[in-house]
């Protein structure tokens, strides 16, 4: 049973977001501040929460240090008004999954969290198959109907992320920020030299390829129906 805690108090959008999620048919649990959203968690089973910055008694970011203190892994999304790089990067560096900036389209977000719970699943087994190829995360090993490959960190990493959303286009900074770091010098042509070697290692896999979108960035998609 998914269950989404929303934290928001605003009474109006988190009567928005909660209805926009139970027509998808998720459970959902309301807060209106930090304190209500722990008590819910000592008592419920969530699966995965939303949650604002700016809030009475608690804000989002003491929240999500306080939930990462006992739960690395379950997904949270902030949505909030503040869309400065600086509110992103400390979400971020706090532990968050994924970030929205209000107004948002309810839409987008059912999407989001839809990947993000797919996501989720991924990191809890913490493996991933595509069809006869399998990626060992705890190994850094890649196996494929060509034999077994130990993958260096950032190139694992690297294909992990891409293979985790399939058809996904991420930008090559999206990608850096999140493989080398947001504090990380280095410019973003490390990311083209690294899927330079990844393509050349797999180039003759039978179930992905790594793809160029020309302005964009990059995105793996399946050889396969």
């Amino acid at each position: 049973m998914i269950k989404i805690l929303v934290v928001e108090d605003d009474k109006d959008l988190r009567r928005l977001f909660c209805t926009a999620l139970s027509r998808q048919n998720f459970n959902i649990l309301e807060a209106e501040n930090g304190n209500e959203a722990l008590d819910i968690l000592d008592s419920e089973t969530v699966t995965l929460v939303i949650t604002d910055i700016m809030m009475p008694k608690m804000d989002g970011y003491e929240l999500v240090d306080l939930i990462r203190g006992y739960d690395k892994k379950i997904p949270i999304l902030m949505i909030t008004a503040r869309g400065e790089i600086g509110d992103k990067k400390r979400g971020f560096r706090s532990g968050i999954d994924d970030y929205m900036v209000k107004p948002i389209d309810v839409n987008e977000m059912v999407l989001r969290i839809e990947a993000l719970l797919r996501r989720a699943e991924i990191i809890n087994d913490r493996k991933i198959v595509i069809g006869k190829t399998t990626l060992n995360y705890d190994e850094l090993m890649v196996s494929d109907v060509n034999g077994k490959i130990l993958l260096p960190q950032k190139e694992f990493y690297l294909l992990y992320k891409l293979i985790s959303y399939i058809d996904k286009i991420f930008t090559r900074q999206h990608l850096m920020d999140e493989i080398w770091g947001i504090d990380v010098d280095s410019e973003t042509r490390t990311v083209d030299v690294h899927i330079n070697r990844l393509r050349d290692r797999f180039k003759s896999n039978p179930d992905f390829e790594i793809v160029t979108v020309r302005g964009l960035g990059y995105k793996v998609v399946r050889k396969y129906e």
